[in-house]
């Protein structure tokens, strides 16, 4: 972290301020006591104060704040003041951190480049992003979440990005916004945020959005379908696209179309950091993503386990599912689908939907996980066979009656649900 003087953070009036022993500035910001050492402060966050002695212990300087949102955004807003690195900020409803991922491998051969690790993009995750940019650093990718309207401008004003991407907008958070125009409204907050010169990278084809992009002051470039970004060709590993006009063709580590799509996201934001499209298949190479969003993994028996259970919501449903059906190459596929959180009156209705999705993918197996899911079996009809499984235990328990060597298989559901566990159960099992 680029340092910041004590004084300079008591000046800041963040709540109570216990410096360590001979300590004059901060080199690193921790909310977890066992991360705390010499140089390093402390902030408690939540029930962090009964950790404070143990912080302080391990040579740390603590922080008891009054509003620890507002401390950790203080502090992340100074080190920002002190570093020329480009910025660039992702939401979207469905595949930011996967966007993320492609942006910071694409990045790193080129730039001293900081990444948001996992799914941080909230309030305390976009600071521990700024808390990790040294003096050196060069470029941000940060990844921004929301849960209603002027979270992702606050986040914006802490972060200050030059490049704003939106990766999609669909049903999501809807018990909170109602509607998807107002998701759109709220996403959209990171391209009004950008300064005067700034670019914005948004889905093509995407009428809801269109109201909300008013600035002539900044670039926006459109990527998917016939935008400015286009995919020309996708035949696993290479891939092939035009970028404002450029060809850039790339051997890229993942078989998932709507992978590929991200990937038109980051080229776009790669464009706008100024960094060199010609020489981007360089990072594509070393491209991984965030635990739970894709990951394959053979099982005994031969069956191939494809982990996208981080989260779930309509349309990363339907990608899924396509490219389950896909990567089977016509082997027998069998589908754990959890429920999908924060969608509002109409959630019966989505489950059905998705449901039918399946059915028309031509998924062979279902098993449908909580107590939204039942809409899962009642949309896919008689075409699909189906089992009902409360919890992930019994989900568990129809697999092993169920699976047969040579499937595929994949689960996905909302974070609540914590389908991780069945992937990890399995491999107990199947091992």
């Amino acid at each position: 972290m680029i340092p910041l003087r004590l004084e300079e953070v008591r000046a800041l009036a963040l709540g109570e301020l216990r410096a360590a022993p001979g300590a004059d500035e901060v080199t690193g910001v921790v909310i977890d006591s066992r991360e705390a050492a010499p140089g390093a402060l402390f902030v408690a966050v939540g029930r962090g104060a009964e950790f404070a002695g143990e912080a302080q212990e391990r040579g740390a300087s603590v922080l008891l704040p009054g509003d620890a949102f507002a401390a950790l955004a203080a502090l992340a807003s100074a080190v920002r003041a002190r570093s020329d690195a480009r910025v660039a900020a992702i939401t979207g409803s469905t595949g930011k951190t996967s966007t993320k991922d492609v942006l910071a491998a694409l990045c790193r051969p080129h730039a001293r480049t900081v990444a948001a690790r996992g799914g941080h993009n909230n309030e305390v995750g976009l600071p521990l992003t700024l808390f990790a940019v040294q003096a050196d650093t060069e470029v941000v990718v940060a990844e921004m979440g929301m849960r209603g309207l002027g979270q992702i401008r606050a986040l914006c004003s802490v972060a200050r990005p030059h490049v704003g991407v939106i990766t999609s907008i669909g049903p999501v958070h809807l018990e909170l916004l109602g509607t998807v125009e107002r998701v759109a409204q709220a996403k959209v907050e990171i391209v009004a945020s950008l300064p005067p010169g700034g670019t914005g990278i948004v889905p093509a084809d995407t009428p809801v959005l269109e109201p909300f992009l008013d600035r002539d002051d900044v670039e926006v470039l459109r990527f998917g379908g016939d935008g400015d970004i286009r995919l020309v060709a996708f035949e696993p590993p290479r891939l092939v696209a035009d970028v404002a006009g450029e060809r850039v063709e790339l051997e890229v580590p993942f078989t998932a179309l709507h992978q590929a799509h991200n990937t038109l996201a980051a080229l776009g934001a790669y464009r706008a950091l100024g960094l060199p499209l010609d020489r981007a298949g360089e990072g594509a190479r070393d491209i991984a993503f965030s635990p739970w969003r894709g990951d394959e993994r053979e099982l005994d028996r031969g069956v191939l386990l494809i982990d996208d259970c981080y989260n779930a919501n309509p349309p990363s449903m339907s990608a899924a599912l396509a490219h389950l059906v896909r990567r089977a190459e016509g082997r027998r596929t069998v589908a754990v689908l959890g429920d999908m959180a924060e969608l509002g009156p109409e959630a019966p209705r989505y489950h059905r939907d998705v449901g039918a999705e399946a059915a028309r993918a031509g998924v062979d197996v279902l098993v449908a996980v909580g107590a939204l899911a039942r809409g899962y079996v009642e949309g896919a009809g008689g075409g699909v066979e189906a089992a009902l499984a409360p919890t992930w235990e019994e989900a568990v328990a129809e697999l092993e009656r169920l699976l047969r060597p040579g499937d595929v298989l994949l689960v996905k559901g909302s974070r609540a649900m914590g389908l991780e566990r069945v992937g990890r159960a399995l491999e107990g099992v199947y091992a």
